[in-house]
């Protein structure tokens, strides 16, 4: 085997064994959020919090740190951002208060933006373009394959062994993926390698972003309200900024001058703030509304996930040869499907149906991410893959961000900040309901943004040769 070859099997492997590790936690928690919720006495708002603060820490630093991968090395990055997520487990696991899960989640977030932007770019460092779609597609598999797993084993865990062993599991597992990307992984990726950090930037970016989604759970108060209006105002601050600035920490130019690039990232936020939400939802449909266990729970959702890693592959595969614009806009339009039929749920549905909007929401979820994300790391340059990694990622933490903040806000508004008891089955159902029909919407947006980047050619003219070059070997 030539060391070509070596390099690019050995950054999909570290690839695919981190694309199932985050995954695999977030859905896991999702089924434990109930006995979190006794344990700890977490109302509905506290409970949907256990969700948001670790998507919020991640939106916040995604694109900082694949900008700081692109300068100083991915693969020191991503390193780091391994051992940050899995001491962060072990401390989740540990706590006592809602307080010290909140702050360890936040923590826990943090590790995730180091890996995900950057573990992405690795990939797309080696491999030329015209194989990317089937690589990401194997990494999108991945996700998928955590996201099955999650509430199978997370059910397990938390009926057996209590909600604290859903965040000890992830310790050795995270230590094994720690040491086989410092084993496997050799040298650095740094094309941007002496360029400057826009420290100020990174801030004013992180301010923005964190007052917007702050803001949205705090709706209907007008302190809400004031959030997002000063996080609009930061975010056009920090647009004037970057844009002023030879070497930004997110080159704004890319959205505007970048067609496919501009509309593939906005089809994703749309795509996640309409999806990512459902499985809380679900979960707490099928524990709450129907009084199944956690582990029977977690055996039912397992089947959108299985439907989106068995599919993942082969839509990858599809966008290296076909164009990609037109199989993720199918994506998101089976995902509308899907979301009407769970929309559809009532108090005492049967099961078939939940079943069967699962599936077809999992069928368009696997049509529309790898050749979506295809479509977007194939239309910037080499130096810029850490930064469109990050951004590409940050639109769907901002977009998962975007859906738990929908539906803290319709819980806030049809709910209140109580606990989900009997009486209150009827306010829950009402929400779900009222939280998917907005979904469904956002999805009809999606597409119009999808079909708006125009055609993205599966093989470009231009092929980056430079993507069968191994990295830097003596700066790593």
């Amino acid at each position: 085997m030539d060391e070509q070859t070596k390099y690019r099997r050995s950054a999909l492997l570290v690839a695919m064994l981190t694309s199932f590790l985050t995954p695999f936690m977030g859905s896991a928690v999702n089924i434990a959020l109930p006995a979190m919720a006794q344990d700890l006495d977490l109302g509905a708002i506290l409970l949907s919090w256990v969700a948001t603060a670790y998507l919020l820490a991640s939106a916040v630093f995604l694109v900082p740190f694949g900008r700081l991968a692109d300068i100083r090395g991915r693969k020191l990055i991503f390193s780091w951002g391994i051992g940050i997520f899995t001491l962060a487990s072990l401390l989740i696991g540990l706590a006592v208060t809602p307080a010290m899960v909140i702050g360890f989640r936040v923590l826990q977030g943090v590790g995730s933006a180091m890996i995900f932007g950057t573990g992405l770019a690795i990939l797309v460092s080696v491999y030329p373009p015209h194989q990317r779609g089937r690589v990401l597609g194997f990494t999108v598999a991945c996700v998928y394959a955590g996201l099955s797993l999650g509430p199978t084993l997370g059910g397990l865990l938390t009926h057996h062994l209590g909600w604290r062993s859903v965040f000890f599991v992830n310790v050795p597992f995270g230590l094994l993926v720690l040491a086989v990307a410092l084993w496997k992984l050799k040298g650095e990726w740094a094309e941007a390698r002496g360029e400057r950090m826009d420290l100020i930037g990174a801030v004013i970016y992180g301010l923005a972003l964190s007052g917007i989604i702050y803001g949205l759970s705090r709706l209907p108060a007008a302190t809400g309200a004031g959030l997002i209006l000063a996080g609009l105002i930061a975010l056009g601050l920090f647009i004037h900024r970057e844009l002023r600035l030879d070497q930004p920490v997110l080159d704004i130019r890319l959205f505007r001058g970048n067609r496919v690039f501009a509309f593939s990232n906005l089809a994703a936020f749309i795509h996640y703030s309409a999806t990512f939400a459902v499985v809380f939802l679900m979960s707490l449909y099928l524990q709450y509304n129907l009084g199944l266990s956690p582990r029977d729970a977690g055996l039912i959702l397992v089947c959108q996930p299985i439907v989106m890693a068995v599919f993942s592959p082969a839509a990858g595969w599809l966008s290296d040869h076909w164009d990609p614009q037109r199989i993720a806009s199918l994506g998101m339009f089976i995902t509308s499907i899907g979301l009407t039929i769970l929309a559809l749920l009532d108090g005492d549905s049967a099961l078939p149906q939940l079943v069967t909007g699962l599936v077809v929401l999992g069928f368009g979820l696997a049509l529309f991410s790898s050749p979506n994300t295809r479509a977007v790391m194939n239309s910037v340059a080499r130096k810029h893959f850490g930064v469109a990694g990050g951004t590409v990622s940050t639109m769907r933490v901002c977009g998962q961000m975007m859906s738990m903040g929908v539906t803290t806000m319709v819980f806030n508004i049809l709910l209140g900040q109580t606990e989900i008891t009997a009486d209150r089955f009827p306010a829950f159902l009402s929400s779900m309901r009222t939280t998917l029909t907005i979904f469904i919407a956002l999805t009809v947006f999606g597409i119009a943004a999808s079909l708006a980047r125009g055609r993205t050619h599966p093989r470009p003219a231009g092929e980056d040769r430079a993507a069968a070059a191994p990295p830097d070997l003596g700066r790593g």
